[in-house]
């Protein structure tokens, strides 16, 4: 018996766990190990895609289905979450295939029907090897059983190689959304300084529009501070954006922390999660600007986190 995996899992020389790295992973990949069992030939693929839960889905050949719950017992304890297809393939080896045997008793039948034949009605002659090939199903071409030449221990160590295979494939991915993703929480930093940079200023641009507009009401007549003051201070209050900005910059923080954590913990639910909370502080912000350039970077934050969302959709 042997079983390999293939691709550069092999080449590496990797046991049957591979190295865990310090980043997410991603839900997509692929693994595969092929089997040789004495006469029989198979392989064992995985092909992952995203999915809210794991969720595993065989195809075994038929008469393999004692198969799947050891199938189910390796893969899911490796993997978290998924859509997982699990293929079974067996077939015999060519030595194995296309061998002739004689069915001795349908023969011996063939035969004594030719005897009572000869001594009912007087026949001449006896059967030779031109007769007897001709005969049906004296010469039976058997094949092999590939799913009772195999057993679990087998099909099971075939699949730790394709596990690790695809979890290879998944961190790989996974290193690739979590560089992708710290750019998008750093560009979305960049936004949220410049709102609290430009948040101030519009207080003061609203102090100047108001003592104009009442001083243009009045006719000349000089601005009650007391009043406006007053006035700048009620809109300061419904305008006050410093919690929105401290809580988004907090989440921010958890889902650079998220984004580190080792790739055999899930983290994805927890992104998403994040995510809806950064949104839905950025749409608070958005709604208390009451200024034109905040507005503009509310709306390019928004992008960051709906591009951010899709990525975090094939988070394990």
């Amino acid at each position: 018996m042997s079983i390999h995996a293939s691709g550069a899992l092999t080449a590496r020389g990797l046991g049957p766990y591979v190295v865990q790295s310090d980043m997410i992973r991603s839900m997509t990949g692929f693994g595969s190990a092929a089997v040789t069992a004495g006469d029989v030939a198979g392989s064992l693929e995985l092909r992952s895609v995203n999915s809210r839960h794991l969720k595993l889905n065989f195809r075994l050949p038929f008469g393999a289905e004692a198969f799947e719950e050891p199938l189910r017992a390796v893969v899911g304890d490796r993997l978290r979450r998924g859509h997982v297809d699990v293929t079974l393939r067996l077939t015999s080896s060519q030595d194995a295939t296309g061998a002739i045997e004689i069915d001795e008793a349908r023969l011996a039948s063939y035969l004594e029907a030719f005897r009572r034949l000869q001594e009912s009605h007087g026949l001449e002659g006896i059967p030779d090897l031109d007769l007897v090939s001709r005969l049906d199903g004296v010469l039976v071409e058997r094949s092999l059983d590939p799913v009772g030449s195999i057993n679990a221990e087998i099909v099971t160590g075939a699949a730790q190689l394709a596990v690790d295979e695809l979890i290879g494939m998944r961190s790989r991915e996974g290193e690739r959304l979590a560089n992708e993703l710290h750019e998008r929480l750093d560009a979305l930093s960049v936004r949220l300084g410049a709102v609290e940079e430009l948040a101030p200023l519009r207080l003061e641009a609203e102090r100047e529009r108001l003592r104009r507009s009442v001083a243009e009401l009045a006719g000349g007549v000089d601005v009650d501070d007391d009043r406006l003051a007053r006035e700048i201070a009620v809109l300061a209050d419904r305008w006050d954006i410093r919690e929105e900005i401290v809580r988004a910059r907090a989440h921010v923080a958890a889902f650079e922390d998220l984004l580190d954590l080792p790739d055999d913990e899930p983290v994805g639910k927890r992104l998403g999660f994040l995510s809806q909370e950064l949104l839905r502080e950025v749409n608070t912000i958005g709604s208390k600007s009451n200024d034109s350039r905040i507005a503009h970077h509310v709306v390019e934050a928004k992008n960051e986190l709906e591009t951010m969302r899709e990525q975090i959709e094939n988070v394990e």
